[in-house]
């Protein structure tokens, strides 16, 4: 069995799920059998390629030329922590996909030549991470197996900071010291690297982003979007992610965002008002 993060969903507190990570289990089916979605870990914009790339439970996704799922490479593992790192450089963590011959957290893996092949780099059958963050020429890691934040500059040396439960990171742009986590009681922040945070305060949110200094993006868990120009202070909302659910929150910069929901995969270019499908998503109950 694998775990995922699990969302909140309308009528549901939000405090009992919001940081909830569950058993998914296989459904027996053939994870490549059709072009549907569902499970997303995490989205990004390739910088190589401008190329939309969402990481799901069975594998990553880019569309093909008609707008449909198509599968990068031919790993269908369960990808987590996806984030981008460089031009055609990809990070993640996860499980393996069924059959495969490998430990059941993959701790730090590596794609150069975006998520086409990927390679062990460290903590394999330590560490899940379920959030990965590249920002100052660092690994930022939160390692949901121990719920710890983890530091590295290499991706092979870890520094292990603080102990936490969160499900999201953000790394300001202009300060690699200030790192902000969700948590059950709001956004809580660090001053010095993440050594140690302050309670969360303000909005319980489910997924934040950060590209742009004054563009601090994040999505409740009913998908109401908002945005904050000093760094989480003070939130402004913007707009709501069509679908519910939220699964997963990138700022391309400030004003593109690309974000996951129950039902699609959204894009904004102004800041979270209004969005448009990219691509679609198959409504999963059985998880």
């Amino acid at each position: 069995m694998t775990k995922r993060r699990t969302l909140i969903t309308a009528g549901v507190s939000a405090v009992a799920l919001a940081l909830t990570l569950t058993a998914c289990a296989d459904d027996g089916g053939d994870p490549g059998s059709s072009t549907a979605i569902s499970h997303i870990h995490g989205v990004e914009i390739g910088p190589a390629d401008g190329k939309l790339y969402v990481a799901t439970h069975n594998g990553i996704y880019t569309p093909d030329k008609d707008g449909k799922p198509s599968l990068v490479g031919d790993r269908k593992d369960d990808f987590m922590g996806f984030t981008t790192a460089g031009k055609s450089r990809f990070l993640a963590s996860g499980h393996p996909a069924p059959g495969r011959d490998a430990p059941s957290n993959l701790g730090l893996i590596e794609s150069t030549d975006t998520g086409r092949t990927w390679k062990d780099r460290s903590l394999s059958g330590e560490v899940d991470f379920h959030s990965l963050v590249h920002a100052h020429d660092t690994i930022y890691g939160y390692d949901s197996t121990n719920g710890l934040l983890r530091v590295s500059k290499d991706g092979e040396n870890w520094d292990n900071r603080s102990k936490l439960a969160a499900l999201d990171l953000a790394v300001s742009p202009g300060d690699p010291e200030t790192v902000l986590a969700t948590t059950e009681s709001g956004v809580s922040r660090s001053t010095d690297g993440g050594r140690t945070f302050a309670p969360g305060a303000g909005p319980v949110l489910a997924f934040i982003s950060w590209t742009a200094e004054d563009a601090l993006y994040g999505v409740d868990p009913k998908g109401t979007v908002s945005v904050s120009a000093d760094g989480g202070k003070s939130w402004k909302k913007t707009g709501t992610l069509p679908g519910g659910g939220p699964q997963a929150l990138t700022a391309v910069d400030g004003k593109r965002l690309v974000a996951a929901s129950q039902d699609g995969v959204y894009e904004s270019t102004d800041g979270g008002t209004d969005f448009t499908r990219r691509l679609d998503v198959t409504p999963d109950d059985a998880h």
